[in-house]
């Protein structure tokens, strides 16, 4: 029998660059985003932190970390967006199920 719903753990990190402002559209953007096609369990901004390795040149970048339910078809078109997003530097999806 298919799933109708599971959880994922959504990580991302998004180039300080983009401004106060920036970082608080593009967090509301994905998490609008995941409402639309299911559930928030929990978001944490976890704010500015050293990255273990420079991406793109860049030594910071700032953490968001959110769990939610959803249809098994949604990460795959929510990684897609974040790739072709140029505030987010990094990103993963992961099922917790």
């Amino acid at each position: 029998m298919a799933k109708i719903s599971a959880k994922y753990k959504v990580i991302y990190i998004i180039d300080p660059a983009v401004g106060e402002e920036g970082i608080a559209a593009l967090v509301e953007k994905f998490k609008a985003m995941v409402e639309a096609e299911g559930t928030i369990v929990s978001l944490d901004e976890l704010g500015k932190r050293r990255l273990a390795y420079p991406i793109n040149d860049l030594p910071e970048g700032y953490y968001v970390r959110m769990i939610c339910e959803c249809k098994p078809q949604f990460p795959a078109e929510l990684d897609r967006l974040m790739r072709i997003n140029t505030g987010i530097m990094r990103s993963i999806i992961v099922c917790k199920d």
